[in-house]
């Protein structure tokens, strides 16, 4: 299995030391199945950076303890709004504001530390506006999930223990072709643009908000 980590630097020895424990699921070595998206990433800063290539045995990955929130059947997508939310940045005067809606959601909470790898939609400061709007009411759940699934900023695997990280075999780095600078904020455009367009449509009573969820939760 073939993972890539975008960076504006090599890292032949992946660590989570230095990684941002504000992070979508708090500090971790995240990477990406997708070589575009991880270029994108890498020359995220108007620099050319470099994509670090690493490969995991498949009979050492299905041996790893694996937490996949895209996996319908057994997860929602407020699971991973309630991890999100652990670990995302959010002022004390919003949460503050919106009490009862956190201690709601966070039923819903997963402990990753129990986990070796989270495999999810990244989250990003582009797209962020979507779960703050969906605690306010101004989007439905269905909306929350679509701008994720439909979105351009793909799948992401956290690997979170010292086992998941030392699975992980080195293979090359390679440098970015200078045509991706700029390809990160194409992507901060269109989330910027799906958020006005979510945002701008009427509210639809065939979709779930968050009050609606909430009542049906306390009717059973």
């Amino acid at each position: 299995m073939i993972f890539y980590h975008g960076s504006k630097e090599i890292i032949n020895v992946p660590t989570v030391k230095g990684s941002n424990p504000e992070n979508d699921y708090g500090s971790s070595f995240y990477l990406t199945k997708d070589i575009e998206a991880a270029k994108s990433w890498a020359c995220r800063n108007n620099k050319v950076g470099v994509i670090n290539k690493f490969m995991v045995k498949e009979t050492t990955y299905k041996r790893l303890k694996i937490l996949d929130l895209t996996d319908k059947t057994k997860y929602s997508v407020l699971n991973w709004l309630a991890i999100l939310l652990k670990f995302r940045k959010v002022s004390t005067e919003f949460k503050k504001n919106n009490k009862i809606i956190f201690e709601w959601i966070d039923k819903y909470y997963i402990d990753v530390n129990d986990f070796d790898i989270v495999i999810g939609y990244r989250a990003d400061d582009a797209y962020f506006r979507f779960p703050i709007s969906f605690i306010n009411g101004e989007i439905s759940l269905e909306d929350l999930e679509e701008a994720y699934e439909l979105g351009d900023l793909g799948i992401q695997y956290a690997f979170m223990s010292k086992r998941a990280i030392k699975s992980l075999e080195f293979l090359e780095s390679i440098k970015c072709e200078s045509t991706y600078i700029g390809t990160y904020f194409n992507v901060v455009v269109k989330g910027s643009n799906s958020f006005n367009e979510i945002l701008s449509k009427p509210k639809d009573l065939n979709k779930k908000y968050i009050l609606d969820l909430m009542r049906e939760d306390n009717e059973h």
